[in-house]
């Protein structure tokens, strides 16, 4: 009996072992199975759009503003918007909501958008890039940029705040100021548009006013926010994070980058210039922003004048005696200006702060370049400030001031005119040093009253707005050194600035051998606003850097926490333009410290990659000498805690774990039932089967060979 009874429980042990052994077996091949198929399945079933930006969410210290999607995405079904007609679709007719509203370029207006913003029946928006840029123009920005940040208020000058006087930009219609629940791409691949069009022509375009079958095309977008409210909100949010968890995750970070600044004769940084020293600024911007992330071309509004500001720099640096000029110049390359003036309210504070080696006190002038590349017949206007105006000792000061550049313009291509005393300045950098104290200024642009900039902080705003052009057939090398009339005109531009700081840095030799460089300036715009990845960008980066080169079209939108490619580039470009090559091996370069050089303190030095060997593939590095630093452009706000500040900017960005989008077929919801339901009654059967087949494991599972043993 107990060998009877232990061959029982022998044979059940292993039929139970057989029946987890095959279980096992199964489950295995299904995972093994799902590995191997699950991307093959996925790509079958998913069409994803890799040629798309997102509108993200920003947040100040009194809102939020932008986009964002559910945690798990938003899914709609397509709907193409050509003319208005079309939205009745989407907002009542259409019997399949929520949409996804696939919207052309035109029609991306606010009026439109306040429609859609109001509606439950819209899930998300995917906007195709106008083709050629709307004639109309096209600005999402605010009609008074920066206001409330410059130097206009109820304190000074008060019948100029908010712009009273002047409505600067009176296309802005402040879309990218508004903040909608639901997600927005920008299609910037017209391919990819192309296929979601044909999608929704072959199972959603209604026939005959019938209203279309399933399966129908579908989109979903991911673009989840962690941040919500405002600045005030998220920072304290995050730094509870930072003070109390193990693995923080901060909700939002402060934008900021850097300010790019030299010097046209070297001082030593590490300590403050003397305090009878002057030194004139010449400044501008270099960042731009739209409605969608990192999408910011800037051609009119940033680049043009950056560019000009390059190539006065380098026409000045050229000249024989600017080392024995009575006063210095300052170059200055301001980030995230487009937003509340970034890096010029931090160069201020850090100034005030004694944490710069220049002084507010050490200014004797202060020049910027605004939008210059529109000029109607060749005029470019002097705008000043008429309330520092009304200071006896500021008024003359600014007279010299204007009549430099006029005296400086006369033999070029360039017209300066003066405008009206009575006209307040247009934002700009300069209206931060006017906060802290009262400079003789100008700011030079190529519009009297409001911007001529159509396309002031949109995706529009691209070379073609600045009228590149460039004759077809040319190769990239070609293209890279072909001077177009655009580049002539710029130069123009920047010989009447540099021949003017020469004057009024003290310079009394002839100024008509000072001249900018077209084909330099050709180079540049081409860099900036068509391709970085060109010969000449390669040639004046360090070797480990050659990741800031891109094929794509170059973006000049401020990052959050690191150095983005538009800062790094200007700084290279400006060593190039204003420095030496020196005679120093690569170790020597990259640790001067070690040399004997007595002026090692007073410059920096770039071990840069240089150009290609004509005779081979390898390249040839140099040392580069230059007065090029960094300096932070990050608002005071943020180090100072003051999340709430009205006097500096606290503009912030959420964070995200998942940005992309893709379309598919979407079947019924009755299919989708009836799948549901024959899922859940096989998966029953197959746990009913597996229950049964545990349970007769020793029959099911017992070999033939065993029955021996009843004997015993």
């Amino acid at each position: 009996m107990a060998a009877g009874a232990g061959w029982r429980m022998g044979a059940g042990e292993r039929g139970r072992r057989g029946a987890e052994t095959l279980f096992r077996g199964l489950l295995f091949c299904v995972l093994g199975c799902g590995f191997c198929w699950g991307n093959s399945v996925e790509r079958k079933i998913y069409i994803p759009l890799n040629k798309t930006a997102p509108c993200v969410r920003l947040l100040n210290a009194t809102h939020q503003i932008g986009c964002q999607s559910s945690m798990n995405g938003d899914t709609g079904v397509i709907h193409v918007v050509e003319k208005a007609q079309d939205l009745k679709w989407v907002l009542t007719d259409g019997p399949h909501p929520p949409y996804m509203v696939l919207l052309d370029g035109e029609l991306f207006t606010r009026e439109l958008m306040l429609q859609l913003k109001g509606s439950s029946r819209i899930s998300g928006l995917a906007v195709a890039i106008s083709k050629p840029s709307p004639a109309q123009g096209f600005s999402p920005g605010l009609k008074c940029p920066n206001d409330g940040f410059g130097v206009y208020s109820n304190d000074y000058g008060p019948q100029y705040a908010h712009c009273n006087w002047t409505a600067w930009n009176p296309l802005g219609n402040g879309l990218a100021y508004e903040d909608f629940n639901f997600p927005i791409f920008l299609l910037e691949d017209a391919n990819e548009t192309q296929v979601i069009k044909q999608c929704y022509q072959d199972h959603n375009l209604p026939q005959n006013g019938s209203v279309p079958e399933y399966p129908l095309c579908a989109m979903q977008l991911f673009a989840h926010m962690h941040a919500v409210t405002n600045t005030v909100t998220c920072m304290r949010r995050s730094s509870l994070q930072t003070a109390f968890s193990l693995n923080p995750e901060e909700v939002c970070d402060a934008l900021s980058d850097y300010n790019v600044w030299s010097t046209l004769k070297p001082i030593n940084t590490s300590s403050k210039i003397n305090p009878l020293d002057e030194v004139i600024i010449v400044a501008t911007r270099i960042d731009s922003h739209s409605f969608f992330w990192n999408v910011a071309p800037g051609a009119e509004s940033a680049v043009a004048s950056f560019v000009t500001h390059l190539a006065a720099a380098e026409a000045l640096h050229k000249v024989p005696d600017v080392q024995m000029l009575p006063r210095n110049i300052m170059f200055t390359f301001f980030q995230g200006e487009t937003f509340d003036y970034i890096g010029s309210s931090r160069m201020v504070y850090d100034m005030k702060m004694d944490k710069f080696p220049i002084r507010l006190d050490n200014i004797h002038s202060f020049l910027e370049l605004s939008q210059v590349a529109l000029r109607n017949s060749s005029v470019l206007w002097v705008h000043t400030d008429p309330v520092s105006r009304r200071n006896d000792s500021i008024q003359p000061q600014v007279e010299t001031l204007v009549e430099a550049l006029i005296n400086s313009s006369v033999g070029a291509n360039v017209t300066l005119q003066e405008v009206g005393q009575s006209q307040p300045l247009p934002p700009s950098s300069f209206q931060r040093f006017l906060r802290a104290k009262s400079i003789p200024g100008v700011v030079l642009a190529d519009h009297r009253t409001s911007f001529q900039n159509r396309y002031y902080q949109s995706m529009y705003d691209t070379a073609e707005n600045i009228l590149m052009k460039y004759p077809e057939g040319l190769s990239p090398e070609e293209t890279l050194d072909y001077v177009t009339d655009t580049a002539k005109s710029l130069a123009e531009v920047a010989t009447v600035v540099a021949r003017a700081l020469y004057q009024l840095a003290g310079g009394t030799g002839n100024t008509s051998a000072i001249q900018a460089d077209p084909r330099t300036v050709s180079r540049m715009l081409y860099g900036f606003l068509i391709k970085t990845n060109n010969s000449w960008f390669q040639s004046i980066i360090k070797q480990d850097l050659k990741g800031l080169l891109g094929d794509e079209l170059p973006q000049h939108y401020i990052a959050v926490t690191t150095l983005v490619n538009t800062t790094q580039l200007v700084q290279y470009v400006l060593a190039n333009l204003t420095g030496t090559v020196v005679n120093f091996t690569k170790e020597e370069c990259l640790n001067p410290e070690k040399t004997p050089n007595p002026e090692k303190e007073m410059y920096v030095y770039t071990w840069v990659q240089g150009s290609r060997d004509p005779n081979s593939t390898s390249r040839v590095p140099f040392c580069v000498q230059s007065t090029v630093h960094l300096t932070k452009a990050a608002s005071p706000a943020f180090e100072l805690k003051q999340w709430g500040s009205t006097e500096y900017s606290t503009w912030t960005e959420s964070r995200w774990k998942d940005i992309r989008a893709r379309i598919f077929l979407i079947a019924s919801k009755e299919l989708e039932i009836i799948t549901l339901v024959v899922g859940i009654a096989i998966l029953i059967l197959s746990l009913l089967a597996t229950y049964f087949i545990n349970a007769k494991a020793h029959v099911l599972f017992s070999s033939p060979g065993d029955g021996g043993a009843v004997a015993y």
